[in-house]
């Protein structure tokens, strides 16, 4: 038995290396945007968050849904490796989460594997629900208040359960509130506690208010009484994407009709109505600064701010809603306060949320296996490091608008078909990456079917001239002096790595084309040496249309890599040429198509 005086000293000891690792909150809104300006209408964040802490301008989720988002936060992997690509059953929601391990295996429990007690309150994921939340519990947490389906998404008929206790209807009172003071509560237990502690703060703002029966109907957000005076005069910013006349995209995307004045005036009402819904966040921002404040623990804490996904609302004639690769649906807000993290920053890196579980978990002291993200940088020494400079986005499946107009006019035969479900599957399936860099900001994609897109968001902010298209002509086009029919084919082998990566291919996918690893930007593959190497390059393509992430129909997965066979171009092509010439014969095509290359 251990000596009391020995007892003391290990029992100070632990306290100690308790007391020098920081306390992480996390506050996360659901489909939070950035293009509309959100964040210029949150005084208090401004004040607490944005002034005293870095916001991260080239921030991005990497698939455009609350669910798969959710997941790739958590757990620090791209969607095609955790397979939660949906919302429900089969595809994603609380259930696939729990048959792909990952209620087991995600940030929670590796933060408590090094000392922290977690906390959350709100919403964790889709499709956990008042029938399911105990069949598992949501594992990883010391305390825990979480919103339940059906109502999630009703501001006023909130349902939860607490510590994996009954579930308690809320009916009458604001979602936004409820889920604040539960995380009140948390915060001032954790902070009762020696250890360092993880919290979340999840609320549905500023969500649409979403009911599933009789009939499916997502709303505008609602609001506290208290709020409704404010932004009676907003409009949405009128960007040369916002109803445009000539539209981006393709797909379903680009025969979309332009929006008539009636809809365009609800839409305005529908984001002065997010915005209303956010004060409730900005308030609850303050308060839990001068908790921690008022505890002596807000400089030994950092705080998190961001959203699942973006939104848009009438940018590319579009009803309100998600899950496109368009910036307004991926390029979110993060802000982090907290120990050396510069005051009133605004950091240009490239960052995604498959970085934030990397990033909380180098700063808790703890290592994430398996991840395909990497810390991102908080101080200004670290800014200064290399970093990579692209995103990888993907998508499966549905893209459902939501308002008034845009579910009711499209389910009642009005066209257009993706909104139905059935037609709709087929159709919003695409692999994308943007590229960001000092001389560069681009955006490239590939849909399942087998429309392309390539925007340059230096010249085309609002994505509305997609340089693939026959109307707009890319002639003209150069990127360090390298034309355009030089650039895609870089982007499209950069693709090939992106999207089936995992591990370091994610973080350094230039060395899976070039092993040597003298090549790491899209810059440095443009010499002209290599050009006969990416023109050969396998492509990236789907062989079908699917509503979830099916490995086998989403086209070739291996990469040439350049000097592996000979390090001159024309060993490279000769490499790959044989490689396709077997696979042709395997697969019993046509080997005189090849013969052209011979």
């Amino acid at each position: 038995m251990m000596k009391p005086a020995l007892f003391a000293l290990v029992a100070s000891a632990a306290h100690l290396v308790a007391a020098t690792k920081p306390n992480i909150l996390f506050i996360l809104t659901d489909d939070q945007d950035w293009h509309m300006q959100s964040l210029q209408h949150m005084p208090l964040l401004q004040k607490y968050l944005l002034h005293e802490g870095t916001l991260y301008s080239n921030h991005y989720c990497t698939v455009a849904l609350c669910c798969p988002s959710r997941v790739n936060l958590w757990t620090g992997r791209a969607a095609h490796n955790t397979n939660v690509t949906d919302v429900w059953a089969p595809y994603g929601g609380y259930p696939k989460i729990v048959r792909e391990g990952i209620n087991d295996n995600y940030l929670p429990h590796w933060l408590q594997d090094v000392g922290y007690n977690t906390y959350y309150s709100g919403k964790l994921w889709n499709h956990h629900t008042v029938d399911n939340y105990n069949a598992p519990y949501a594992g990883g947490f010391n305390g825990s208040d979480f919103l339940l389906d059906p109502h999630t998404y009703q501001y006023r008929n909130a349902t939860m359960t607490r510590n994996g206790g009954p579930p308690v209807n809320y009916a009458g009172e604001y979602s936004p509130d409820i889920t604040a003071e539960k995380a009140y509560g948390f915060l001032h237990e954790a902070l009762s506690h020696d250890n360092p502690f993880f919290l979340v703060h999840a609320p549905i703002a500023p969500h649409s208010n979403v009911h599933f029966f009789p009939e499916f109907l997502a709303d505008k957000p609602m609001y506290a009484d208290r709020h409704a005076h404010l932004f009676k005069d907003y409009h949405i910013p009128r960007t040369e994407n916002f109803n445009p006349e000539v539209q981006g995209g393709v797909s379903w995307v680009k025969d979309l009709p332009r929006l008539n004045d009636t809809v365009i005036e609800y839409n305005d009402e529908f984001q002065r109505a997010r915005l209303r819904s956010l004060q409730s966040v900005d308030e609850m921002v303050e308060k839990m600064v001068k908790i921690l404040d008022a505890a002596g623990q807000l400089e030994n804490t950092y705080i998190f701010y961001t959203t699942d996904n973006g939104y848009h609302i009438s940018q590319h004639r579009m009803h309100p809603g998600k899950e496109c690769g368009f910036d307004t649906d991926v390029h979110i807000p993060l802000i982090v306060r907290g120990p050396d993290v510069p005051a009133g920053h605004i950091s240009d890196a490239v960052t995604a949320h498959t970085d934030l579980v990397s990033t909380i978990m180098h700063l808790a002291g703890g290592s994430v296996p398996d991840t395909d993200g990497l810390p991102i940088p908080l101080t200004k020494e670290s800014e200064g490091e290399s970093r990579h400079e692209h995103v990888t986005i993907e998508y499966w499946g549905l893209a459902i608008p939501e308002g008034v107009f845009g579910w009711y006019a499209n389910n009642s035969m009005s066209d257009p078909g993706f909104y139905v479900p059935g037609n709709a599957a087929g159709n919003n399936t695409y692999k994308a990456i943007r590229i960001i860099g000092e001389s560069h900001n681009l955006y490239y994609s590939v849909w399942c079917t087998g429309e392309k897109e390539f925007y340059d968001l230096k010249e085309d902010s609002g994505e509305t001239r997609n340089l693939l298209a026959e109307e707009h002509s890319s002639a003209y086009y150069t990127l360090a002096g390298r034309s355009f029919d030089q650039i895609v084919p870089r982007l499209d082998a950069l693709m090939m790595v992106l999207k089936s990566c995992k591990g370091r291919s994610c973080i350094e996918p230039w060395r899976e084309l070039h092993p040597s690893g003298d090549v790491t930007s899209l810059l440095d593959s443009l010499e002209a040496k290599f050009d006969a190497f990416y023109d050969h390059q396998p492509k990236v393509s789907f062989a079908k249309c699917e509503v979830a992430y099916f490995r086998e129909n989403e086209g070739p997965f291996d990469v040439n890599r350049f000097g592996v066979e000979d390090e001159t171009a024309e060993g490279a092509w000769k490499w790959w040429h044989d490689a396709e010439l077997k696979r042709s014969v395997e697969n019993g095509a046509n080997r005189g198509k090849w013969s052209d290359w011979t």
